[in-house]
């Protein structure tokens, strides 16, 4: 297992890898758990400021979820548990506490594009692909979150393109449509560009991105009513006042996420 999911930090830069590029980097289902278990447990994991998430390779971000792992599928039970599994997983992504960067190169498909799609930016290389192609290749359908997760990056109308098409969108269209916030030439590329968008994003105040992330998670999710606890959070914080204390002084403030 400890193959399959490559993790290291370094500078405050969490990196999870998704290493089996003999199968394109497709997920069993215990690289699933490992990816959420890193994702909600960061302390235990070497505190990272910011987490990037990508395939090992060019070929693949990841080709979705190991189709073999299907065949021992014969009755609902299993569906429905492999589903709230996953959607268990992409959750704990979206919800970690610290942002993350998919860094995508090649295919992200299937379980593999939900995993892009549960993090908070994406940056790829002009060769990504990007898709859900199941009613071309299983048959099978994604969770309610998920599809909720597409419609609020994609708009329902894309989503049912995709989906009914079993296309896989170019890295042009999904950078032209804000599903990449940019695009790169290649791998070597890709991995600068993720190691030097991570290094900005750690230097900036924890608490402000941890209240924005959590504020559009409850947005996205129809959750507008709650906010005190993260305006609190920011304005009640060490943080805060070290910001005003470094802005009115002319330096750079030392965040300490407290």
């Amino acid at each position: 297992m400890s193959d399959e999911i490559c993790y290291e930090v370094d500078s405050g830069i969490g990196w999870i890898t998704l290493n089996r590029p003999q199968a394109r980097n497709a997920l069993t289902f215990a690289m699933y758990d490992r990816v959420a278990e890193i994702c909600s447990d960061l302390k235990g994991h070497g505190s990272p400021k910011v987490l990037v998430l990508t395939g090992a390779g060019e070929k693949a971000f990841a080709a979705g979820t190991d189709i073999s792992q299907f065949r021992a599928f014969d009755k609902p039970e299993d569906a429905l548990t492999y589903e709230a599994r996953i959607d268990g997983a992409l959750q704990k992504i979206e919800s970690c506490q610290v942002p993350t960067i998919a860094a995508i190169s090649g295919a992200a498909t299937g379980g593999g594009a939900g995993i892009a799609c549960a993090c908070d930016l994406r940056i790829a290389t002009r060769n990504a692909r990007f898709g859900f192609p199941v009613a071309r290749t299983l048959g099978n359908c994604l969770s309610m979150n998920n599809y909720a997760r597409l419609a609020t990056l994609l708009g329902p109308a894309r989503v049912k393109d995709i989906v009914f098409t079993a296309r896989l969108m170019d890295a042009d269209e999904g950078h032209r449509i804000g599903l990449y916030t940019e695009l790169v030439s290649d791998h070597a590329a890709l991995m600068e560009r993720a190691k030097e968008l991570a290094t900005t994003i750690a230097g900036h105040a924890p608490l402000t991105l941890r209240a924005t992330k959590e504020a559009m998670r409850r947005i996205t999710r129809s959750d507008r009513t709650r906010e005190s606890d993260l305006i609190l959070m920011c304005y009640m914080s060490a943080d805060f006042r070290e910001g005003i204390e470094a802005f009115l002084t002319k330096r750079a403030p030392t965040w300490q996420g407290r």
